[in-house]
């Protein structure tokens, strides 16, 4: 636990910090598989807890309290007007670690089937 304790970020100005007794901040966090192509991005606060299953670590991180929505470029995003982001929200990041054997954390995004993954990094000083 004491590896994922701490501040994670993202290179699309995503941000998520968990604290060492359960909570989550998060900000600008997209959604994860099909949820992704939505366009939304979720900020607030919420709980987090790693688990041990068959594949490996998984860390479970809920939004419990929404405080913001804003929205991919039109670059990125589908057309967003007919769906509502959600307000609550929950994350499966799996826990793997890089070449150099630092821990980060992802979920899958888009078609599933795809294998696009969106990757959290440790923040420097974290």
């Amino acid at each position: 636990m004491a590896e994922v304790t701490g501040g994670w970020k993202n290179v699309e100005e995503t941000r998520v910090v968990l604290g060492e007794e359960g909570t989550a901040l998060l900000e600008n966090l997209d959604g994860q598989d099909f949820d992704f192509d939505a366009g939304w991005r979720l900020s607030g606060t919420g709980t987090w807890q790693l688990t041990d299953g068959d594949g490996g670590q998984v860390l479970r991180v809920a939004l419990t309290a929404r405080t913001r929505v804003e929205s991919r470029s039109p670059e990125t995003a589908t057309d967003t007007s007919t769906l509502t982001p959600p307000p609550t929200y929950a994350w499966s990041f799996y826990v793997d670690r890089d070449k150099h054997d630092e821990v980060r954390l992802f979920f899958f995004y888009g078609d599933p089937d795809a294998g696009n993954r969106y990757v959290m990094t440790r923040e420097t000083g974290s």
